[in-house]
């Protein structure tokens, strides 16, 4: 297959490197189109005031471009300007720290895949419960045979599976469970320290508390030690309010 490979942790990331030398082994056509320095929840952002620069990456046994842009704009250069074929597959992946749950509204990784499906091409998002793996090579071989086991062209349009590892060896994991993501949201804080000034800054912190996860979920699993794929869409429309909406007597249309 004809794959285009970005992420969001930059184009030396130990996630991208290890799925890279997996698809290559396995026959694949690799394009690595992927950011220059770690991008990490940047969300959908695209790159509107500044020029994008675009290096060619040559080393043993690797080739790819880096882009000093966000993961959204490497899959818009890389349709439009850096390839000259339209790719049968897009991963991005597999990232540092999992994208579950809203993690998908932040997610660099996930809107890089979003992109891809949003311009027809089926697109998957990979992802480990481990913000310093230093070994996906596991990982990754489970992603390529993920890959070769579909059928990506029967994948239906502006579609994304998301696929999350959990923090634990292959052999230790209690496998692949296919699941809904958690509506659980983040409980966040910011921790103030002081900077050798004196002067106050702000570091976010957050987490998804236990107790509010339903256990079918696609958090739960993962921490349970599943590995999980869900399938995201991209239609927010609550359908459900907008047919009270529009049978409301605020909402109906008024006649002319």
């Amino acid at each position: 297959m004809d794959i285009v490979l970005t992420n969001d942790d930059g184009i030396q990331a130990v996630g991208l490197r290890a799925l890279y030398r997996k698809l290559v082994q396995a026959g694949h056509t690799v394009s690595v189109v992927a950011p220059m320095t770690e991008q990490s929840a940047v969300g959908h952002a695209v790159t509107l005031s500044s020029p994008l620069r675009v290096t060619e990456v040559k080393e043993d046994h690797f080739h790819g471009f880096g882009i000093s842009g966000t993961p959204v704009d490497c899959v818009k250069i890389a349709l439009g300007t850096v390839l000259s074929f339209e790719p049968q597959l897009l991963i991005s992946g597999i990232n540092s720290g999992a994208n579950v749950g809203v993690d998908i509204l932040y997610s660099g990784t996930v809107a890089a895949a979003t992109e891809a499906a949003l311009a027809g091409i089926p697109a998957l998002a990979v992802s480990i419960d481990d913000f310093k793996p230093v070994d996906c090579e596991e990982q990754a071989a489970f992603t390529v045979d993920f890959v070769d086991r579909h059928d990506w062209a029967d994948l239906p349009g502006r579609r994304v599976l998301n696929l999350n590892f959990p923090r634990c060896s292959l052999k230790e994991s209690k496998g692949l469970k296919i699941c809904a993501q958690t509506q659980a949201v983040y409980e966040d804080w910011y921790d103030q320290r002081i900077d050798p000034r004196g002067r106050p800054y702000y570091w976010l912190c957050g987490e998804i508390l236990p107790e509010n996860l339903e256990p079918d979920s696609d958090r739960a699993l993962l921490t349970a030690g599943f590995i999980t794929l869900t399938p995201l869409t991209f239609d927010f429309t609550d359908q459900e309010l907008l047919g009270r909406l529009q049978h409301s007597p605020s909402g109906a249309q008024r006649r002319s």
